[in-house]
């Protein structure tokens, strides 16, 4: 936890008064700390001397308020990628031109129409898409669209790397296959009336640094081909995956990753309900599978991921993609989301009731005012443990129970509606009417998967701002970026 979400959890009083007026579960968002994460990605553009945008992945959170901040900052600098229509409309009503948006995704024809009407940047998977785009801007009367086009499975005996060496990229359903890229070449300069290349893009489901260097290098050299064909792309769009780092402790994770293993095997008790194993399995006593969770130690992430991948020698020219992107004169262009939104926000939740479970008394339920769709931590493979935060901000009547297990449980009538699957260790028990703080939730954890099931109430969302020393908020949809004549934020 870093300043300013670690000053906002030392308030217990105040995310208390929170929830008191607006419920459990409820979000809470910090909108400056998203600004100054776009700065610390700028501040990389700036060491390596590149151009281009920082574009924020707006499915990462649906707040206003996040976007609406971005929104002000420099126009050169920051924009928005957007995935759908309704994410394009909110980004325009926040305050975003057309000119700074981004447009991903799968397309429909009414997206597509909206996004050349306002002209934003059209990110295209494939050439049926490009062929849809351009009938709709003649059809329409529509000026020329900026498009890239994104390209996927970076693999083959291209000539570059050297006789018979072949290059592995992760498969991905988005983009184009590099292998087809010239239908791609061939469909740009037929359309050339209706869209204008402003370069390649690529998107990869990875953390791996070399991958995504070659992938980096590969679209520079086919910039050159493009330009040799009389095209003008001049970005190269990189995608996001820059990851957080959701735990400090390296050695911490480690061990806890370790006795995963090891409870799999049956050699320590239990770490989860039931005996999940996260992707691992127990055959013949040895521990098969793949874990299937975030990395939540991660010493390298967000801005400092991207200074990685821009210093690391490409490997078949074997210079670093920031000086190939200055060489070729190119821009660059990153869609951060999770990255972008890191310290910005937490998820409250009331704690409604504790019991032991049935099977084991040293271990409790406790049952949570939210459901795992509130905070699908558990969804995206992300374990963070909650801060306890008492009421009242002292230690309750359970003072002397010292650290427990805990399984942490939601409010729909669901064997399934769990918060955690695995067992969390609290610093005591929790007492009814205590809060619960999961931290870091902004993206994607926060409201990715939220609903109404069983008509329970759905997170609110608040934005909080910092003035000389105490906190104010209001609802997400009333923060404007705004100051008085007194610098106050209104």
């Amino acid at each position: 936890m870093e300043a300013p979400l670690a000053s906002l959890l030392r308030d217990a009083p105040f995310l208390h008064s929170l929830c008191d007026a607006l419920g459990s579960p409820l979000n809470v968002l910090l909108p400056e700390a998203v600004a100054e994460n776009a700065a610390r990605f700028r501040s990389v553009y700036r060491r390596h001397h590149l151009a281009g945008r920082v574009y924020f992945a707006h499915k990462a959170n649906r707040s206003s308020a996040l976007v609406r901040r971005l929104a002000a900052c420099d126009p050169a600098a920051v924009g928005v990628d957007v995935a759908s229509l309704g994410e394009l409309r909110h980004a325009l009503s926040c305050g975003f031109t057309g000119d700074r948006v981004m447009a991903t995704g799968p397309k429909d024809r009414e997206f597509l129409w909206l996004a050349a009407r306002v002209g934003a940047t059209v990110n295209l998977d494939s050439a049926g898409e490009l062929e849809r785009l351009a009938r709709l801007v003649r059809t329409h009367g529509l000026g020329r669209v900026d498009v890239l086009v994104r390209l996927s499975e970076f693999e083959s005996d291209d000539g570059h790397a050297g006789a018979g060496t072949r290059v592995l990229s992760r498969r991905s359903r988005f983009g184009t296959p590099v292998a087809g890229a010239d239908e791609l070449w061939d469909a740009l300069e037929r359309h050339g009336d209706a869209v204008e290349l402003a370069g390649l893009a690529y998107h990869l489901d990875t953390t791996g640094l070399e991958e995504k260097a070659r992938a980096l290098e590969r679209c520079v050299l086919l910039m050159d081909e493009c330009r040799a064909r009389g095209l003008r792309p001049r970005a190269v769009d990189i995608g996001g995956g820059f990851g957080v780092g959701y735990v400090a402790d390296a050695g911490e994770w480690e061990r806890w990753t370790t006795a995963l293993s090891e409870a799999v095997l049956g050699v320590r008790p239990p770490l989860t309900w039931r005996g999940h194993g996260y992707g691992l399995r127990n055959e013949g006593g040895t521990v098969r599978g793949t874990a299937a969770l975030y990395p939540a130690h991660r010493p390298v992430a967000g801005p400092g991921y991207l200074d990685a991948l821009l210093s690391r020698p490409a490997p078949v020219l074997g210079r670093p993609p920031a000086t190939l992107l200055l060489e070729h004169l190119n821009d660059l262009y990153v869609e951060p989301g999770r990255a972008l939104v890191d310290q910005c926000g937490l998820s409250l939740a009331r704690v409604l009731d504790v019991r032991p479970t049935g099977d084991d008394p040293t271990r409790h339920l406790v049952r949570l005012g939210m459901n795992a769709g509130d905070v699908s931590l558990e969804e995206h493979g992300v374990l963070v443990d909650p801060v306890l935060l008492p009421r009242g901000g002292g230690d309750g009547d359970r003072a002397g129970d010292g650290p427990v297990g805990v399984h942490l449980v939601g409010n729909l009538c669901l064997e399934a509606d769990l918060i955690t699957r695995r067992l969390v260790h609290l610093p005591r028990l929790p007492c009814a009417g205590d809060l619960l703080a999961f931290v870091n939730t902004a993206g994607y954890a926060m409201d990715f998967h939220a609903h109404h099931a069983q008509r329970q109430p759905a997170a609110r969302t608040v934005a909080v701002t910092e003035e000389d020393g105490a906190w104010r908020w209001c609802p997400d949809e009333d923060y404007w970026p705004l100051t008085d004549p007194q610098g106050v934020p209104s």
